[in-house]
């Protein structure tokens, strides 16, 4: 079935099931199938478009790339995303079930006067708590297009049958003709992350296997290859005829989220974790660093001038604590500076980070501190205030690692909560 056959059933007032890998920037075709849309929704105007997702992450992934001229806004806060409808309106907005049903039961938001509604991969949402919300919604939207983003529609048949009964479908399902699941293609190795730290785990990665010839798939045809590559890390998830293809460079190396982790197992077997440096490891390799330049200047030249310089200390002190004090003084132990940035903010200096969890989520500001400490690996000097409310929190951390906590923070799980951060507009 070719795009124009899709559009035509949808205008005839048919669903269509878009087969495609559970990654927003794979389903381009979502775009077209759900038609032009005028740029400049007046405000307080209905959305055209409501894209209802498995969580508040993959919502902010649709938000990531849209086509020229589309507003698409994701729903991270309730109140933010009221606001949003409210003052400028949005071309498509995207949210977890939950929030948008949030959403509708405060009259927010007007599914009726949806055109078109897409539920982006069901595959996740019905194995969740949120089905009977999910059936909920597309009642309301009884006059929107529908448009169901699926990798694997064999397991979707009684929704389908439901909500999308008859439809047509856009692409190869990866069934056999007796409708068996097809067998996995090959090997692969993988790193469960979120999307925005997929850049970091990609250097992580390289780093990791030191490959001679990388080959980094972002997408698109896969090239030939002069010389066969020695490492293929893939950016975006492919589909099965992609990963078809890039095994035959060598096994991938595919960078899922936990919710698509099913589906790169029906593509590759076996399956085997790549395990990344972690922060302790980066802090072990530093230390061995540092042991391993003062025995080079032990080795290379004489400390005589030194000794002098430190002889009354030992006479009070074992030297194996002056040296210790040396090196705390110099920053290298670890304390009061992280990879080379001192951290002593003045309360004036603190930058504001937004993260969407808050008393709702039955959080508290330690669960909050834990995983600034554990996940991010910043100092606890780095952390200030957390001002938490009722379905998000402000936390106040210093500015050098401001950055860092918005990309490593967002997709930690905070009391069952995924985490999305980002920094505070300033008004």
């Amino acid at each position: 079935m070719t795009l124009d056959e899709a559009k035509a059933a949808l205008g005839r007032g048919r669903p269509v099931v878009l087969v495609a890998p559970p990654e927003p920037e794979q389903a381009g075709a979502a775009w077209e199938l759900v038609g032009p849309l005028t740029p400049g929704r007046r405000p307080g105007a209905d959305p055209p478009v409501v894209v209802m997702c498995a969580d508040d992450v993959a919502a902010t992934a649709w938000a990531s790339a849209p086509p020229p001229h589309v507003r698409v806004h994701a729903v991270t806060a309730l109140g933010r995303a009221a606001r949003t409808l409210t003052d400028s309106g949005v071309d498509v907005l995207a949210g977890a079930v939950q929030d948008l049903a949030a959403l509708v039961s405060r009259s927010t938001l007007k599914l009726e006067t949806a055109h078109a509604v897409v539920v982006a991969w069901p595959e996740t949402l019905l194995a969740g708590e949120h089905a009977a919300a999910l059936d909920a919604l597309l009642g309301e939207a009884k006059q929107a297009r529908r448009i169901i983003l699926s990798w694997n529609p064999a397991a979707l048949r009684d929704f389908l049958e439901r909500h999308a009964h008859r439809a047509h479908v856009e692409g190869s399902p990866s069934v056999d003709e007796s409708g068996r699941p097809l067998p996995a293609l090959g090997p692969a190795r993988y790193v469960v992350v979120s999307p925005s730290r997929r850049p970091a785990a990609l250097r992580d990665a390289l780093d990791a296997l030191d490959p001679r010839r990388p080959y980094i798939w972002r997408g698109g045809p896969v090239a030939a290859q002069g010389d066969p590559p020695d490492a293929v890390l893939c950016v975006l998830l492919p589909t099965r005829a992609e990963f078809a293809a890039l095994s035959r460079l060598g096994a991938p190396v595919l960078f899922p989220t936990a919710a698509q982790l099913p589906y790169v197992q029906s593509l590759a077997r076996p399956l085997t974790p790549l395990r990344l440096p972690t922060s302790a490891d980066r802090a072990q390799d530093r230390a061995a660093d540092l042991r391993e330049r003062v025995a080079q200047i032990l080795t290379d030249r004489s400390v005589d001038a030194e000794l002098a310089l430190l002889d009354p200390l030992f006479e009070r002190h074992d030297p194996a604590e002056v040296a210790a004090a040396l090196l705390a003084i110099l920053g290298g132990g670890g304390r009061g500076k992280r990879e080379g940035v001192a951290i002593e903010p003045a309360p004036a200096a603190w930058v504001k980070v937004f993260v969407n969890v808050g008393k709702k989520d039955r959080a508290a500001p330690k669960d909050l501190v834990g995983a600034l400490l554990r996940e991010v690996g910043i100092e606890k000097e780095a952390i200030g205030r957390i001002e938490l409310r009722e379905t998000f929190c402000l936390i106040d951390v210093a500015p050098a690692v401001a950055e860092r906590v918005v990309r490593d923070l967002t997709g930690v799980s905070i009391k069952g909560r995924r985490a999305v951060a980002r920094l505070e507009r300033q008004t």
